[in-house]
């Protein structure tokens, strides 16, 4: 059998990383990046694992790339604290690494927003490709929702991950605010530009897409909530391109 090391990137999940780590601690390697947290989470981990290591927050590809550089199993598995891996996907996983077929397997998702289990829009039928074999795949450093890059053929698994993504409203808008930041610098660093027109046409698409196209409605007041805070994080992500188109360009240093 193949072996697999387990890649998870932190910072104060002191709240999931425990239930996390539980649903992976049949891997042959656990590897942690923490980024500076403030809580109990570092110790966590230590009950899990003795590679655990510090480094600043330097966007999600960055640190994603830093932490599968790491590994050094013949699979990766990319999972974030937020997430568990079901029983029935851990028995799958160990089967394919006695018989690996393909050079990287998607993975589908359940998702859960407010403690809701959400059936439909954005994440309608959501799946994502996260077991890896390292020596055929690369991770793509972009600051929101990391790439991957696979040399060979890839697959999809039939069982699936839980996330626990935004467990409350207060969460919702901490990340909305957070990731709509950090699309506006990728936008910016790709040379996008935006207008007043051009926020808002994203944030009703956005909006429209999730409840309507995809049938958000169908998982009622919940739906409504997760299409109006993905329209809202589009809006405000267009938005903060605005001003960073605007924001004065200097070639100088800054000062020490």
């Amino acid at each position: 059998m193949e072996t697999i090391s387990v890649c998870v990137v932190t910072k104060n999940e002191a709240h999931n990383i425990v239930d996390c780590l539980n649903t992976v601690a049949w891997a042959n390697e656990i590897i942690v990046i923490d980024s500076e947290s403030t809580d109990n989470t570092v110790a966590l981990c230590k009950q899990f694992t003795d590679k655990v290591i510090i480094s600043p927050w330097l966007g999600c590809g960055p640190q994603k790339k830093q932490v599968f550089a790491m590994a050094s199993c013949d699979w990766v598995l990319m999972l974030d604290a937020d997430e568990r891996v079901s029983p029935e996907l851990a028995s799958e996983i160990q089967q394919v690494l006695a018989n690996p077929k393909y050079a990287g397997y998607e993975i589908p998702f359940q998702s859960y927003f407010c403690g809701k289990r959400i059936r439909y829009g954005d994440w309608l039928n959501e799946k994502h490709l996260r077991l890896l074999r390292r020596k055929q795949s690369e991770i793509v450093p972009r600051l929101v929702h990391f790439g991957v890059k696979v040399n060979g053929p890839i697959s999809c698994l039939k069982h699936r991950i839980d996330h626990y993504s935004f467990p409350n409203l207060h969460c919702v808008i901490d990340k909305m605010n957070r990731y709509s930041t950090d699309g506006a610098q990728h936008l910016l660093q790709t040379g996008k530009t935006s207008s007043i027109w051009s926020a808002v046409g994203h944030g009703l698409f956005g909006f429209l897409r999730g409840y309507v196209f995809k049938l958000g409605f169908l998982d009622g007041r919940h739906g409504y909530m997760l299409a109006m805070a993905n329209s809202q994080g589009s809006y405000y992500k267009y938005l903060k391109l605005i001003e960073l188109n605007a924001a004065p360009k200097t070639d100088q240093p800054p000062a020490a």
